[in-house]
């Protein structure tokens, strides 16, 4: 298991050492900030203090290896707007993308899961194909398309909710309502599909036979081995609670990481940029890194097929 668990960690470390190179690189070749945050009609000598004192006079592998020197020591550097340390900035933001994020992946979980279930123990019946059309209208429909029905509906025509803002809990109600229900039919379909899997093999019959009760039968075995592969699915949505909502924050006006993810790659706020995705690779990774490690405790095939290469 130790090996297993090695592995795994030293995969997602270079994982995450790609993400944040390739970043660097690309940010750096897509254009110069000092253009951008620097005024049109500025002198070339004020345009060149500005690369120099941001470092973006010197080459490209000079400016990433101290880059890298100072995020090995914890400075991810400075925001080109304002001075101050990106981080900083990001941390600011993320428990306000929680805060719609975490509601939603409740709502994920809470309709996604029994309503799949549901549908795999009825299958081919009225209810089956009722909650399998929603399911696919949930999740073929992009977020900010319904984001802007809800808000149509919910803030224009009836004036129950707002429809942007962070003042109060009742503008989280749509951000959340967005978030939650396009996950939840990605959960339900998927979760449909591994227990229908799982019902057929014959294991599942040898039970029946056997005249094991179906409900000891569906509780005891279809649902632990149907659990095996919706985790990965449960777990990438754990990953994505902070890089989830960039769409949905910019429609609502949420104040979360998102927005500012988009607010700084338009003012070419790079350190602030390189911050936000640094971020996001670590969650990211680090829930296929527990999905990876739940893998090979229910399931312990792959270390066993290691063992015996």
């Amino acid at each position: 298991m130790f090996g297993f668990v090695a592995s795994r960690v030293a995969r997602a470390a270079l994982t995450i050492g790609f993400v944040v190179t390739f970043a660097f690189v690309v940010l750096r070749l897509s254009g110069d900030p000092a253009m951008l945050i620097m005024s049109v009609d500025a002198p070339p000598e004020a345009i060149e203090a500005f690369r120099k004192a941001w470092g973006l006079d010197r080459p490209i592998w000079e400016q990433y290896v101290a880059y890298a020197a100072k995020a090995l020591s914890g400075d991810f550097g400075n925001s080109m707007r304002d001075g101050r340390p990106a981080i900083e900035l990001v941390l600011e933001r993320v428990p306000m993308t929680l805060a719609i994020t975490i509601p939603a992946f409740l709502i994920k979980i809470g309709l996604g899961i029994p309503a799949g279930i549901f549908a795999a123990l009825h299958r081919n019946s009225v209810l089956d194909r009722l909650t399998m059309t929603v399911s696919v209208a949930g999740f073929t429909v992009p977020s900010f398309v319904l984001a802007l029905l809800l808000v149509l509906v919910f803030s224009v025509q009836l004036g129950w909710l707002p429809s942007s803002g962070s003042e109060s809990w009742q503008h989280a109600i749509l951000p959340i309502i967005t978030l939650g229900v396009a996950g939840a039919a990605v959960l339900a379909r998927f979760t449909r599909s591994a227990m229908l899997e799982v019902l057929g093999q014959p294991y599942i019959r040898t039970a029946s036979a056997k005249g094991v009760p179906w409900r000891r039968v569906v509780s005891g075995h279809a649902l632990p081995n149907a659990a095996i592969p919706t985790v990965t699915i449960v777990g990438f949505m754990i990953g994505s609670l902070i890089a989830g909502a960039v769409v949905v924050e910019s429609v609502f006006a949420w104040p979360g990481v998102g927005r500012l993810l988009v607010a700084s790659v338009a003012n070419r706020d790079l350190a602030v940029v390189q911050a936000i995705l640094l971020a996001i690779a670590i969650s990211m990774v680090a829930a296929n890194l527990a999905v990876d490690i739940a893998y090979g405790w229910l399931d312990p095939r792959p270390r066993r097929g290691r063992a015996h290469a």
